[in-house]
């Protein structure tokens, strides 16, 4: 498993004073307010404010003094350690867990490995790369996931309906 989990990414700095613009990549941007410290590529940083906007998290760390300082973040990601991250509750996963799990049928039928995922309001969406090569994607609808194993790395799903959610490319 991965030591450390990404929370966001910084799409660009905000203002002049070494704030940066995050697009957060959790169900819960409300998590963000308890964020002692970060890391961005494996340097540790203490968070020293964090304040929920409309489309973003404005978060302000230590050591970054200035908009020159913060444009050096721009596209990085922020991660923080497994063991600081919030609790899941029953039946929920980290995404870096899922990635790379196999999506197979409750038969064994074998569709493809999960390569993306996208949160949505209405469903997460999965990108898998089939054992062809083609792209596949999909809602995990309730009615379409069956089980989600990461210890066995694999997404079972009902393959009647996913036969009929699932957007192949060409």
């Amino acid at each position: 498993m991965v030591d450390k989990l990404v929370i966001g990414e910084v799409l660009k700095p905000q203002g002049i004073l070494g704030a940066l613009k995050v697009k957060p990549y959790v169900d819960d941007v409300r998590r963000f307010s308890s964020l002692k410290k970060v890391y961005v590529d494996d340097a540790e940083y203490k968070v020293i404010k964090t304040t929920i906007a409309a489309d973003a998290v404005i978060v302000m760390l230590s050591g970054v003094a200035d908009r020159n300082a913060a444009e050096l973040f721009r596209g990085k990601f922020l991660k923080v350690e497994r063991e600081d991250a919030a609790p899941l509750e029953e039946g929920r996963f980290y995404v870096v867990d899922v990635l790379g799990c196999d999506v197979v049928s409750e038969k064994g039928e074998t569709f493809g490995k999960v390569t993306d995922i996208q949160s949505k309001s209405y469903a997460d969406i999965y990108t898998l790369r089939a054992p062809d090569g083609r792209e596949i994607m999909f809602p995990l609808l309730k009615d379409v996931l069956v089980k989600i194993d990461v210890e066995k790395g694999v997404v079972i799903v009902d393959g009647k309906r996913f036969s009929e959610v699932a957007v192949y490319e060409n």
